[in-house]
């Protein structure tokens, strides 16, 4: 696999056999792996909570029926 300079651009190679475009600078990487993780974090961290609230709205939803149901 040999990869050829991009013109003008000091961190970008091309795979001459798949035409990609890789970038070589390690540091963006790394600053690119933290911000996924981050991301996937907060999805975790907002899944977590949608499914907090709707736990809490079918306990709202059954102590409702209870209320109209007059038990």
């Amino acid at each position: 696999m040999s990869h050829i300079k991009v013109k003008d651009r000091k961190h970008l190679v091309r795979d001459s056999r798949s035409g990609c475009i890789i970038n070589t600078n390690q540091s963006q990487y790394n600053e690119y792996i933290t911000q996924r993780n981050q991301r996937e974090n907060e999805n975790k961290s907002m899944k977590q909570d949608l499914d907090d609230l709707k736990s809490e709205m079918t306990d709202i939803k059954s102590l409702l029926k209870e209320l109209v149901n007059g038990n």
